[in-house]
C-alpha cells in the first residue's frame, strides 16, 4: 500500500506540471471503487483550474478554484499518473482527466481499494479522519509520549493508527523501528520520554531518505510519470525475513502484529 512517502513523492512531482492547469474533461470509465466514485464527480471537477497539491497523511489534496478539494486515497494498489495524450489505454484505468495542454492524469487500480472524491475544504478532517501528519511540526516527542500513555496497544499498532499519526503503514514503521531500536510489540504505554525523542527521529530520517528516493516501489505502486522509487533497494527489515541484519549481522525475523507482518531484529530492538 502507498504510505506517506510515495504520495509525497507523487505531489512533489506533479504540483509543478498540473499547478494552473485546467481539468477540460473527466471520463469515469468505472467507479465501482471501494467508495463508490460520486454520480457528479465528473461534472465537479471538470472546467475546474487545479491551484495547487498537498497531502494529509495518505491523501492527496488538489485544491480548484472554486475552493474545494480533489480528494485521493490510493488504497491498496492505485497508481495517478500523468502523460500525453497518446498514453494507450490499460487495464484497470479508471478515470481519466484531460488538461488544457491535452495530457492525460489517469487513475488506475487494479484491486479498487481507492478514494477519488471532490469535498468541501472544511470537510477534510471528517473525510480523511486523519490525525497528526508524520512529517508534521505538529508531530513531536511530547505529542508521541501524551498519546502513549496508558495504551495497552503495541508501539507498532500506535505507529500504524492514522487518527494519531497519519501517514505510517507496514512498511515505514518496520524501518523505523528498527532504527529507533525499538521492538514492534513493546507496549506503547511503557514507551519513556526518551523513547519518543528516539522514535521521532528515525521517523524523520526513514521519511526523508523515502522520499528522496522516490518510495518504495515493492509491486504496485509508481510514481506520478509511472516511474519506480527506489527505496525498496535500501530496507533495513521490511521483506528480509532470514536475512542477516546490517547491523549485527543476527537473522531478521518475522512476526504478526496488527494483522500484517512485521520484521525486526531481536538483536537491535529491545
Amino acid at each position: 500500500m502507498p504510505e506517506l512517502p510515495e504520495v509525497e513523492t507523487i505531489v512533489r512531482g506533479l504540483t509543478p506540471e498540473l499547478t494552473a492547469r485546467r481539468i477540460t474533461s473527466v471520463l469515469v470509465r468505472d467507479g465501482r471503487l471501494r467508495t463508490p466514485i460520486a454520480p457528479d464527480f465528473a461534472t465537479a471537477l471538470s472546467g475546474r483550474r487545479i491551484q495547487a497539491l498537498r497531502r494529509h497523511g495518505k491523501f492527496m489534496l488538489t485544491e480548484l478554484d472554486d475552493g474545494r478539494l480533489w480528494l485521493v486515497h490510493l488504497g491498496m494498489s492505485g497508481r495517478l499518473t500523468l502523460a500525453p495524450s497518446t498514453r494507450p489505454d490499460r487495464l484497470h484505468d479508471h478515470v481519466v482527466l484531460r488538461l488544457d495542454d491535452d495530457r492525460l492524469v489517469t487513475y488506475n487500480d487494479p484491486r479498487r481499494f481507492g478514494r477519488l472524491a471532490v469535498i468541501d475544504a472544511t470537510s477534510v478532517a471528517a473525510e480523511t479522519v486523519a490525525g497528526v501528519d508524520a512529517l508534521s511540526d505538529e508531530l513531536t516527542a511530547a505529542h508521541l509520549f501524551a498519546v502513549s500513555r496508558r495504551r495497552r496497544t503495541s508501539v507498532k499498532a500506535l505507529l500504524m493508527d492514522q487518527r494519531l499519526v497519519a501517514g505510517l503503514g507496514n512498511i515505514y514503521v518496520s524501518e523505523i523501528l528498527f532504527l529507533a531500536g525499538i521492538r514492534p510489540r513493546r507496549a506503547a504505554g511503557r514507551l519513556r520520554a526518551v523513547d519518543c525523542d528516539v522514535l521521532l527521529a528515525a521517523t524523520r530520517s526513514v521519511l526523508a531518505d523515502a522520499i528522496a528516493r522516490g518510495g518504495s516501489s515493492i509491486s504496485d505502486y509508481r510514481d506520478g510519470f509511472d516511474g519506480f522509487g527506489s527505496y525498496q533497494d535500501h530496507h533495513q527489515v521490511y521483506g528480509r525475513k532470514d536475512e542477516p541484519c546490517h547491523r549485527c549481522g543476527a537473522p531478521i525475523r518475522s512476526i504478526v502484529v496488527t494483522g500484517r507482518s512485521t520484521f525486526w531484529c531481536a538483536n537491535c530492538q529491545r
